[in-house]
């Protein structure tokens, strides 16, 4: 009733903007002057055994090497540390760190926090807002007042709040110290703030779908100031962007508000849009040759597969919704799971079912694929993995650790890491955890 009364209000508030012939709300647009000057690629200090970003280091949850398939609480659990507050922000690992961002409502601060990579000793704690976080009524009870994943270039942490009513950047040193803060624009929340942000060239950009009036900004990643900033439609839709190289060109990809949308990276400019998927998506698109796939929604249903060239052409679809959670493309099969439990595996050419899996529990992390095996947090506590196979659902193991998950695992030089609450009492608390088979290299002094 409440959203509804709230539609209705700002229903009419534009309408009557409309009828003064004045644009009410959103932000003002800023162009990059010369995009090709600002094209050059900004230093990058990571490597392949890293996982610096949302959905890891080639951006479409597909992680290097191999990983542990068997763990408990007792068996191949490296080390396991308490997280500060609550997050659905996945862990990033980059050199010696691994790092969340978190938000401790009771002291009503929102911060990130660093932990040695080898034995999970806190390596350092930085509170990045304290006070301005948003009402509760304005945060879904499933959220947090930190969903978004850390991006990490190997000198400097970015990440963004919803703080004050705004969308605020931060840039952090690996030290834990506080590099630039920029606003990028109101916020007016529904549910809460869930993007990640992702590095291209000299920026970083964000996305900030709302209903007030969205946009997408790209920031410096030396100054901190904002290059480009692209208005977008009055919806409250959650999906982080993804720069990926698709049709013959670098693309800034993003689903919701009814639309498929591709804009160039370097200049915040429209390349295209396409119908499709619904007016509310969850998940980060993936790409393949010339074609992207997204999934959503709310309030409709479909998973779909459209050209990336701009010609609106939709090569396939169904009325599958996959909201929470992003696709996971694996060469020729894609793979989807719901928030209800079920795990879907399509022909990625065609949209044909090759299987579909009813497997428990419900979803909202998102799956990684490692040597030609499928991770997936569910939100019970246990990690599913799975064969990548066209022939039918073959689970290798259901592994538990604590009560739930939302976060996604980081998966990189042989280990996971993953994000864990546990019941406790009345309350929960979080948990950092590191799997690692016993032939990883460990000493006598690391927690077990």
């Amino acid at each position: 009733m409440r959203d509804a009364t709230r539609r209705w209000r700002l229903s009419l508030f534009l309408t009557m903007a409309g009828l003064l012939g004045c644009e009410a709300g959103g932000v003002e647009e800023i162009r990059v002057v010369n995009p090709v000057a600002g094209a050059a690629v900004a230093e990058d200090l990571t490597t392949e055994d890293d996982w610096p970003c949302w959905r890891g280091p080639l951006r479409n949850g597909i992680a290097q090497g191999s990983a542990p398939v068997v763990w408990g609480p007792d068996e191949n659990v490296l080390w396991r540390v308490e997280a500060p507050g609550r997050g659905h922000a996945s862990p990033i690992v980059v050199g010696d760190l691994v790092i969340i961002s978190s938000a401790d409502v009771p002291a009503g601060q929102q911060l990130l926090a660093a932990y040695d990579r080898k034995i999970g000793a806190e390596a350092w704690r930085l509170v990045i807002h304290d006070g301005g976080l948003p009402s509760r009524r304005d945060v879904h009870q499933k959220a947090t007042d930190a969903n978004g994943t850390v991006a990490c270039d190997g000198r400097r942490a970015y990440v963004a709040h919803l703080n004050g009513g705004q969308i605020v950047a931060s840039a952090v040193d690996l030290e834990g110290g506080l590099v630039w803060q920029t606003e990028l624009g109101p916020f007016d929340s529904k549910f809460g703030y869930a993007p990640s942000p992702v590095l291209h060239g000299p920026y970083v950009i964000f996305a900030a779908d709302n209903w007030g009036g969205g946009y997408l900004a790209a920031v410096d990643r030396e100054s901190g100031e904002i290059a480009w900033r692209t208005k977008r439609a009055r919806t409250s839709t959650y999906s982080s962007p993804v720069v990926a190289e698709v049709a013959g060109r670098d693309q800034l990809l993003i689903s919701g508000d009814d639309k498929i949308a591709s804009y160039d990276p370097l200049s915040g400019e429209p390349l295209w849009s396409t119908r499709g998927v619904s007016e509310a998506t969850c998940g980060t698109m993936v790409w393949s040759g010339d074609v992207v796939f997204a999934s959503g929604g709310y309030p409709d249903r479909e998973t779909i597969a459209v050209r990336a060239d701009g010609s609106g052409e939709t090569v396939w679809s169904n009325r599958v919704k996959v909201y929470e959670p992003s696709l996971l493309l694996a060469g020729p099969r894609l793979y989807g799971a719901t928030d209800e439990g079920i795990l879907y595996c399509w022909d990625a050419s065609t949209g044909d079912q090759l299987w579909r899996k009813r497997v428990g529990g419900g979803f909202s992390a998102s799956p990684v694929l490692c040597d030609g095996r499928v991770y997936i947090p569910n939100t019970s506590g246990e990690t599913l993995v799975f064969e990548d196979t066209p022939d039918e659902y073959r689970e290798l193991a259901r592994n538990r650790l604590g009560d739930d998950a939302y976060a996604s695992p980081a998966i990189c030089g042989g280990r996971i890491y993953l994000r864990v609450g546990e019941r406790q009492g009345g309350g929960r608390q979080e948990y950092l955890c590191c799997i690692a088979t016993p032939s990883d290299e460990t000493t006598a002094d690391e927690p077990r």
